[in-house]
């Protein structure tokens, strides 16, 4: 049979070779060609995966900047109140006999006013002290008065004027100091009372010194 076997022509063979050369360099051209398109996509993604990163940081920077700004703001954040403690170890030594003069003179200042009103001496501020301060110091000022009424006198109708309105007193007395000892709707009650009763007395004992 092999005489009768016709052999490739070598041209054939030649073209042969010719077209798995042009088929090996297509099928590199192509795989280069993908390998350039996949590195191509991968760079995309890790410049996607970067950019993502830094504006992740960068909005964590502003995040951080904000809250530090806020903290600054902020007159009790932990930062500030660690300041004003700084500030007040070194103030306060200087400050405080200054606050406590200004404090000792306001208060005497109060005293005072306290004392005009009740029409009495400063000294005896102490005396007329709690809920019917004001009505004590209201009865002591017209005993006193009263006084000068016993003094200007010696008619028997000043003196019962005055032994009667000295025992009143007494009693006006005894019940404003009851009174600091109630409920205060009885309190005020009560020296709602005294204070309409003793006006009273006040109006009589100043008619009997003259004053109208």
């Amino acid at each position: 049979m092999g005489l009768f076997t016709k052999r490739k022509r070598r041209p054939s063979r030649r073209a042969e070779a010719k077209a798995l050369k042009h088929k090996a360099g297509l099928e590199a051209k192509l795989v280069a060609r993908n390998d350039r398109k996949s590195r191509r996509a991968e760079a995309r993604t890790q410049r996607k995966v970067a950019k993502a990163q830094i504006a992740a940081y960068q909005a964590e920077e502003k995040a951080a900047d904000k809250l530090a700004a806020k903290a600054e703001r902020d007159p009790f954040s932990p930062g500030q109140v660690k300041k004003y403690l700084g500030v007040a170890r070194i103030l306060i030594p200087v400050l405080a006999p200054l606050a406590y003069r200004a404090a000792t003179y306001v208060r005497g200042q109060l005293d005072v006013r306290r004392a005009q009103q009740l029409g009495i001496g400063i000294d005896q501020l102490g005396d007329y002290a709690g809920h019917g301060g004001r009505l004590q110091a209201r009865i002591a000022n017209t005993e006193a008065a009263l006084e000068k009424v016993s003094g200007e006198g010696k008619a028997d109708d000043t003196r019962s004027f005055v032994g009667t309105t000295k025992e009143r007193l007494e009693s006006l007395s005894a019940a404003v100091r009851t009174a600091d000892q109630m409920p205060a709707a009885r309190r005020r009650a009560v020296h709602t009372a005294v204070s309409s009763e003793l006006a009273g007395l006040e109006a009589d004992v100043l008619a009997r010194l003259g004053v109208r």
